[in-house]
This record gives structure tokens, C-alpha cells and sequence, in this order.
């Protein structure tokens, strides 16, 4: 009992040094929080804890097992609510929470809303593509509008893991494989979701997960174990999760992997030491679909009642389903296996963000079926979502400028299953998607052109199925138009949670069409609908022109043609590498030297025998329509201490005849340190808007805090020495300076 003792008195010595020096407002806030804590019983108290799934529809993990759902909503049992949605059920649903308690403690209600609610916007990892923080922002409180008005008042997103493993489903949730710019698009989901008042009533509860290190599940394989250490976990996975907090992120979500042989979910050091020790969190957490009570299967508990303890006793505030806590915590409580302070403070950060969202003044106030009606799909979500989808396209190939394709062009034969499908480009999590409002590839090209071009359409092929009974229908519409546009790729359930692969390559025979389309003799355009890097090589070299489309939401057909007849420039970059080949997963441009560093020729070296180190196509890659030119790069200084500013200058050039967007990347790499260091680390980008012929003085500004890491004693510092700094169009294309802090 002694670890528990602890967790108890920390808990105490934290609430009593912080309620001293608090502003008037939330000193307010604490009395309310704490006058209300006082009157509540024990089982009131755990009730508030308990979170149960309101749709056997939404299921977003293994089906529910409680039978008594509205009787324990009634009986305080429940403190939050999943998966409802529409205002007049939220309303009925919080009804009988407000009407039936002795207290009437109102409920939160949660879902995933990922990448929009009924306006669907690209997922994440596309999204991340377009390194607009502004725009991501956005898309955020667009989806935050809509899914307040249908009653939700919590989303379980940002999903901000560090995601290096293309073989792991779940890289389609968030913003790929680098800690700087993935801390940068969390902080901005985080002000998107939430606003800057949480009591008004178009705004959400944000939750930062998964916390911690999921994305580096071993083999990629959902759900699976991971082990690294403290040294890569402070420098790579927690930066995103900081940067959420620092935000203002108001709940945090466990994750379903072991770190060092401990859940996530349990992980006090994680948990209390971290998150809420030196991060100083005033939120509340809250478990994964089942995870305290997976804790058993685990082999960390050995039943229900171990799994609570150990759950609470490491700081996960809130039950999501597993129901351990409602069952256990009461009894734990009585046996003096648990100090009640504990439960004390979880309660206390669930009820102080139920104060915070308004909901003890007005309990309905997400509950306004006119307003549900006025924001759902409207015109301004509906352009940010064009917006979105065409900054999220990455031109991966542009051989002999194919692209943009001329709207004097007599035929097009759009060919694919992704061609005129409604249902793919939502992506997976796609919440409140309505499909039948989704404008399709072979739709935004015939809005597009007009009648005053023939526009074939013919699938050809399963995206999934050895079906080949499609192909003369597509070699026969192919032979008949001037250009041919293959929409090809990997369906939305292919991605997602428990959608690990070990082939990344297209499935079904969608390839093979490709194939026997390009022996017609025709311009051949690949549109990729995918939501994670899959090994394209051998596409990529059979192809004069190959388009990256994700999955871009509700507008994705209107984006698409916008793109390829160059009314848009493609302006998205990479924020993950793409493989060459599935072997060499987990890929990401910031690994370390080795003593054997890769030199090509070398036998001795750190390489594959079969294929190179080098990734298809590399982090922050992506073409223009136009072509630009750096000069070289200027330093203001050559040497700098930590009082200094270095200020690293380079001039861009549009050389090319459109108008377009470059997105201009700062790497640096520490060469002599305490620890090995990343051979480069992105530091700093700035987006510039160019007329042909037009050049821009770019500047940047770095000091010593920009240098620092987390040491091996754990302390975030700059070390003196030399360091080479980077500037260019992705991580492989770079030209590069050096400079020394004393």
C-alpha cells in the first residue's frame, strides 16, 4: 500500500500549493467544484468515472456489455457518455442524468471526431501534408460547430502520435513521422476544437492521444507491445503530447500498449510523475475503449478489482467501458486498498471541465436541433473543405509537365474503383459522414470540363478482388480518349485501428489494369486514394504523372479536378517517407549516424543488399507545377552563445511560369553530443506564395533552446559544440552551412 499512500499524498500536496496562487476566476471555479465534491457519497463519486458506449451503432471497440445503460445514467452510475449523438437524443439522454440524480450532475458526452463531423475534411495524415497550421486550425473548430450542435461536447482527438511505421494502420490519424512538426499541428487541433472559451456552446473538450508511444507498436501490429527508451520517449514521442497541453488540452487519452512492461493505462510514471508532475495537467484522462480492464489480459492484473486499483492509482481518471471501476473502487475504498483522495481528484478534474463547457448552467446547451440544422454542411464548412483537400494533394511525379492537363482537351477517361465512389474518399473515422453528399473524382471532372469534353468512366476492377472481367471495358474506353486518369489505391476500412498490413502494396489486380491501360499508348495520370505511404516503386517508374490524394473528404472530387486541370497548384509535402520496400519499416528521414554510417560502395556498411537506404520518396517532398530556386544560404553569425539569436537567411525564386507554393524546410544536426543525435532534425518551415519570376528573402530565427534535448540525466539542454544547419525543399534535398554555440 505504500505506492498507493504516495500517489495519495501527492495528489493532496499538488490541489493544496495550486489552489493559492489561482486567479480570482478559477479560485470561483475550484469552490464550485469542491462545494459540489463535498455533498457527493462515495458512489457518486466513482459514477463520475464510469464512461459506457450510448450506440451499439458506433461501436469503436469490442461490443458493450451492460444491459442496464439508462437505469445507471439514472442512478449516477455514468459521468460520461460515447457514441450519442443527434441534439434531441444527447437531450433526452441528459434528461434523465439532470432530472433523476439526487445531484443532477450533468454528463459529457464524447466521439471520435477525427477529421470533421457531417463536413468530412482529408484525414490527418493528408491534412498534415498541407504544413498549414492556420488551415488546421480550421477544419478543427468547422468540426468542433458541427458536432456541438449534434450534442457532442468531447471529441477523442487530436491523435498525435508519432507515426514512422507504414504497416500500422493508424498513421492515417495523425501527422506523421517528425516530433517538431507534429507538436506544431496538436497545439493548432487543440485551439481549433476548444476555442478560446470552453463554456460557449460551439466549442468541444480536445483530448491529446495516445498516451504514450503507440505508434511505435512492434511489427506495426495494432495494439501490440512497445519498448524504448526514456531518451527516445522524451525526444520523439512526447513533444506532440506537450505541446497539446501547453495548448490547453483538456483531456489526454491512454493508449492500449505497454511501455517497459507496463500499460499505458497504468503507468504512473507516465501519468503522475509526467503528465501531471512536471507538465503540471489540470485536465482529466480517461482510458481507451477497455483498456484498465485489459490491464488482466495484459498479465498486469490478475482480476477486475486489480485492474482498478491499479488504473486509479496511477492517475486514469476516466473508465471508457471497461466498467472495472464502477464495479471495484467503491469496495477498494472500504477495504483501505485505495485512499479516496485519489478518487478524489479524478472527480475533481472531471467536474471542473463539466463547470468549464457551461454545462451545470445550461445542461442542454449542446442540444439546439435548429442549430443542428443551420451548421451542418454549410457553405463556409463545405469551401473549407475544398480548401482543405486541394492543400492536402501531394504531386509525387510530373515527367515532361503531363500536368495540368489542358480544358481544351477533347476526352478523359476517368478508370478505376475509386473513380465515381462516395464512400473511399470520407477515409476511415469518418464520424457523421453523410456520403451521399461526397463529390466524386469522375464528378469533379465532368462539373470540371463541361460538355465541351467527353468524360469516359469505367471502374475496371475491384479494389480488392483478382477480378479482371472489368478490363476491356476500360482498354476500350481508353483507346477512345486523349488522356487517362487511373483512380487507384487502398479502400478507407484498409487503414485505421486493426488495420495493420504486412504487404504495402495496392491490393487486388488494380496495378495490373494500370499495366495493360499503358500499353494503349496513352498519357497515363495516377490519382492515389490511400491512407498511409504503400510501396509504389514500381508505379512510380511505369508512370509519367502520379498525383497523391489520401482520403480528402467531402470535396475530394472538386479538389482533384481543380488540381489536375491546374486551377490549383499542388502545393501539399510529405510529412511521412514512403518505403521502397515493406522491409524497410519502420522509415523516417531523423535516424542517427552509425559507426558504420551508409557509404554506398562500402561493404562494410550500414546497408541492405537488395535495395537502398533511401526511402521512395522522402519527408517534406513534394512537386510544383512551377520550379524554384534557392540561393545560398547566409548566418548572421558563425558562432553563437546561448544568449544569441542565429538568423539564417536564404532568397527563393519562381522560375517556372505558374504561380505557386513553396514550402521551405530548416533542418539542423547536433554533430558531437553527450547522446547520439538525429542525422537532421526539421527546426523550422515557412510557406511562400510565388509569381512566376518573383524571388522572397527568407528568414529564419533559431537560439540555443532550439538546439536542446533531453540528456541522459533527463534534463532538456543545448550542449556547446558544432552544429550544421540545413535548408531546403524536403529532407533529402538540402544545402547546408555549419555554426558553433559556445
Amino acid at each position: 500500500m505504500k505506492k498507493e499512500f504516495i500517489a495519495a499524498l501527492i495528489v493532496l500536496i499538488s490541489f493544496s500549493c495550486s489552489t493559492s496562487s489561482l486567479p480570482e476566476q478559477e479560485k470561483i471555479l475550484e469552490k464550485k467544484v469542491n462545494d459540489l465534491l463535498a455533498r457527493m457519497t462515495l458512489g457518486e463519486k466513482v459514477g463520475q468515472l464510469n464512461q459506457l458506449s450510448g450506440s451499439v451503432d458506433l461501436l469503436t471497440g469490442p461490443k458493450s456489455h451492460h444491459k442496464n445503460f439508462i437505469e445507471d445514467i439514472k442512478r449516477g452510475r455514468v459521468g460520461s457518455v460515447l457514441n450519442a449523438a443527434g441534439a434531441a437524443n444527447v437531450r433526452w439522454l441528459q434528461q434523465m442524468a439532470v432530472d433523476c440524480t439526487r445531484l443532477h450532475i450533468p454528463l459529457i458526452f464524447g466521439r471520435d471526431v477525427i477529421h470533421g463531423f457531417r463536413t468530412t475534411f482529408p484525414v490527418p495524415l493528408a491534412e498534415a501534408c498541407s504544413w498549414d497550421t492556420s488551415l488546421v486550425r480550421r477544419t478543427a473548430r468547422a468540426a468542433a460547430v458541427e458536432a456541438a450542435a449534434a450534442g457532442i461536447n468531447w471529441t477523442f482527438a487530436p491523435m498525435v502520435d508519432i507515426g514512422r511505421d507504414a504497416r500500422w494502420g493508424r498513421v492515417m490519424e495523425g501527422a506523421g513521422e517528425d516530433p517538431y512538426l507534429g507538436s506544431l499541428i496538436a497545439a493548432a487541433r487543440v485551439r481549433g476544437f476548444q476555442g478560446n472559451d470552453l463554456s460557449a456552446p460551439n466549442t468541444i473538450l480536445a483530448c491529446a492521444k495516445h498516451y504514450a508511444a503507440y505508434g511505435f507498436v512492434e511489427a506495426g501490429r495494432d495494439y501490440n507491445t512497445v519498448d524504448m527508451s526514456e531518451y527516445k520517449l522524451r525526444n520523439v514521442v512526447l513533444p506532440p503530447f506537450k505541446a497539446a497541453v501547453e495548448a490547453g488540452c483538456a483531456t489526454v487519452m491512454h493508449s492500449f500498449n505497454d511501455l517497459w512492461g507496463i500499460p499505458a493505462t497504468g503507468h504512473e510514471f507516465l501519468i503522475r510523475h509526467v503528465l501531471k508532475g512536471e507538465w503540471g495537467f489540470k485536465g482529466f484522462t480517461v482510458s481507451d475503449w477497455g483498456s484498465v480492464g485489459e490491464m488482466i489480459s495484459h498479465g498486469h492484473a490478475a482480476d477486475t478489482a486489480e485492474a482498478a486499483l491499479r488504473g486509479i492509482t496511477a492517475g486514469c481518471d476516466m473508465d471508457m467501458e471497461s466498467q472495472s471501476y464502477i464495479r471495484s473502487l467503491v469496495t477498494l475504498v472500504q477495504q483501505g486498498k485505495v485512499k479516496e483522495s485519489l478518487i478524489d481528484d479524478a472527480v475533481r478534474r472531471i467536474l471542473r471541465m463539466k463547470f468549464k463547457l457551461g454545462l451545470f448552467d445550461d445542461p442542454y446547451r449542446y442540444c439546439d436541433t435548429v442549430r443542428e440544422k443551420q451548421v451542418m454542411m454549410c457553405t463556409e464548412h463545405l469551401d473549407l473543405a475544398l480548401e482543405a483537400a486541394r492543400k492536402s494533394i501531394v504531386l509525387l511525379k510530373n515527367e515532361k509537365g503531363l500536368l495540368p492537363l489542358s480544358k481544351k482537351i477533347k476526352s478523359v477517361a476517368v478508370i478505376g474503383p475509386f473513380a465515381d465512389d462516395r464512400r473511399d474518399p470520407l477515409g476511415n473515422w469518418a464520424a457523421a459522414c453523410d456520403p451521399s453528399r461526397t463529390v466524386t473524382l469522375l464528378e469533379g471532372l465532368r462539373k470540371k470540363l463541361g460538355k465541351e469534353t467527353t468524360v469516359y468512366h469505367a471502374p475496371g476492377c475491384s479494389f480488392d478482388r483478382p477480378d479482371r472481367s472489368g478490363f476491356a471495358e476500360a482498354l476500350s474506353v481508353a483507346r477512345r480518349a486523349d488522356v487517362v486518369i487511373m483512380a487507384i489505391g487502398e479502400p478507407w476500412w484498409m487503414s485505421g485501428e486493426n488495420n495493420s498490413r504486412v504487404f504495402l502494396s495496392i491490393p487486388g489486380v488494380q496495378e495490373e489494369l494500370v499495366e495493360e491501360i499503358i500499353k494503349t499508348g496513352k498519357p497515363v495520370v495516377v490519382v492515389l486514394h490511400n491512407g498511409r505511404p504503400l510501396c509504389i516503386g514500381k508505379l512510380k517508374d511505369r508512370v509519367p504523372a502520379l498525383l497523391e490524394a489520401w482520403h480528402l473528404g467531402t470535396r475530394s472530387g472538386d479538389a482533384l479536378a481543380d488540381v489536375l486541370f491546374g486551377d490549383y497548384n499542388p502545393s501539399g509535402r510529405l510529412v511521412c517517407s514512403f518505403p521502397q520496400a515493406v522491409g524497410q519499416c519502420p522509415l523516417y528521414y531523423n535516424g542517427y549516424s552509425t559507426g558504420r554510417p551508409n557509404y554506398h560502395n562500402e561493404q562494410w556498411s550500414t546497408k541492405y543488399i537488395d535495395v537502398s537506404n533511401d526511402p521512395l520518396f522522402p519527408f517534406g517532398y513534394g512537386l510544383s507545377y512551377t520550379t524554384f530556386e534557392y540561393s545560398a544560404i547566409s548566418l548572421n553569425h558563425t558562432s553563437i552563445t546561448s544568449k544569441d539569436t542565429l538568423k539564417a537567411g536564404i532568397s527563393v525564386t519562381n522560375t517556372g511560369k505558374y504561380e505557386g507554393e513553396e514550402t521551405v524546410q530548416l533542418y539542423i544536426h547536433d554533430v558531437t553530443a553527450s547522446l547520439n543525435r538525429p542525422v537532421k532534425e526539421l527546426k523550422a518551415f515557412k510557406k511562400v506564395l510565388l509569381h512566376p519570376g518573383e524571388t522572397r528573402r527568407i528568414e529564419f530565427s533559431l537560439t540555443a533552446s532550439d538546439l536542446a534535448f533531453w540528456n541522459r540525466e533527463m534534463k532538456f539542454v543545448a550542449e556547446p559544440g558544432k552544429f550544421i544547419l540545413y535548408i531546403g525543399k524536403n529532407a533529402a534535398e538540402t544545402q547546408e552551412v555549419s555554426f558553433e554555440l559556445k
